[in-house]
């Protein structure tokens, strides 16, 4: 494996592992501590949430998914198509959750705090939260199997 290839492969797994220990985060500690804000704070809260959290996951997303596509593109030989394919799926499992459950539910809970959109948003969660372990073990089977 060149250099650059073993580069590539651990940004990518730095990347996901980064968003992986960040959904663990969100998943046990700040999505069910969303009850615990008061009605009178939760729309400043919310907004506030939503701000500071693009700035950490912007930039982890953003470098994981364009790894995850130069990996696909340039070392799928290396890697294993299945690896490359599982990797692309599971992203593309944990977008389409982000896209159609989480951020309806945060635009929800943006006018006012809502029990029920909470749960729903603690319990549909659990997409991105395996999805971002899975790809995690994934990014690490391909340095396995590209060093060997």
């Amino acid at each position: 494996m060149t250099t650059s290839a073993a580069a590539l492969l651990v940004v990518h797994l730095v990347a996901t592992a980064g968003m992986m220990g960040l959904i663990w985060f969100v998943q046990l500690v700040q999505y069910p501590g969303f009850a615990d804000v008061g009605d009178g704070q939760f729309v400043s809260f919310e907004a506030a949430h939503m701000r500071r959290t693009s700035w950490v996951v912007g930039p982890l997303m953003g470098v994981e998914g364009v790894s995850a596509l130069v990996v696909a593109v340039t070392l799928r030989a290396e890697v294993g198509i299945v690896l490359v394919a599982l990797s692309l799926l599971l992203l593309a499992v944990i977008h389409a959750s982000t896209v159609f459950l989480q951020v309806p539910a945060h635009s929800r809970l943006a006018t006012g705090y809502d029990a029920d959109v909470q749960r729903r948003l603690v319990q549909t969660n659990w997409v991105r939260t395996f999805g971002w372990s899975a790809r995690t073990v994934v990014a690490g089977a391909m340095i396995m199997t590209a060093s060997s």
